[in-house]
């Protein structure tokens, strides 16, 4: 038999300040800042220590479906219904890059542990590779036959795991760029 623990919870704070549904949060890796996306089209960063607004951006023109930092916490990026990916500074909050690829909605984000690559999970079926040094498009992986709603990368960065509403997990090797058989 598997002991149980008893562990209990007590809420610190509730945040208010998005005027929609939250569709996605992150906190950075340093637990500073919190960001989070929402159907108001805004992103809303957090003190963490001051449970408080820090900044309210409106960037995108549409749902904002996934936030996350990188590794580092130079960037943090926020993927969006409007197809585009913005790179941002998390200490200025300034827009450094706006990545447009993607045919429809970007649903998922993820940092490689390195912090060099970003992958992207569209409502399109497909997840692109993005290199962070030079903001370009790295590829484009198609194996999925209907829209991605997460993806993850192994702690070594040598696989990415991505998921659909097919009900399948896909696992890919970041090396060739093709799917683990």
């Amino acid at each position: 038999q598997i002991p149980c623990f008893a562990i209990t919870l007590t809420q610190i704070k509730t945040l208010t300040g998005h005027t929609s549904n939250v569709n996605t949060i992150a906190l950075s890796p340093d637990n500073k800042i919190l960001a989070s996306g929402s159907n108001d089209t805004s992103i809303i960063i957090w003190d963490m220590k001051k449970f408080s607004i820090l900044k309210i951006i409106k960037a995108h023109t549409s749902n904002v479906n996934s936030v996350c930092f990188s590794p580092d916490n130079k960037y943090f990026a926020s993927g969006s219904t409007d197809k585009t990916i913005k790179i941002w500074n998390p200490k200025t909050f300034a827009n450094i890059k706006t990545l447009k690829g993607h045919s429809g909605a970007v649903t998922t984000l993820s940092f490689s542990p390195d912090g060099k690559t970003l992958a992207s999970g569209s409502d399109d079926n497909t997840i692109k590779l993005w290199d962070i040094n030079t903001f370009k498009e790295i590829t484009t992986l198609n194996g999925h036959s209907f829209y991605i709603t997460c993806v993850a990368f192994s702690k070594d960065g040598k696989k990415l795991a991505s998921s659909s509403h097919s009900n399948l997990i896909n696992i890919w090797e970041i090396s060739s760029k093709t799917l683990v058989k």
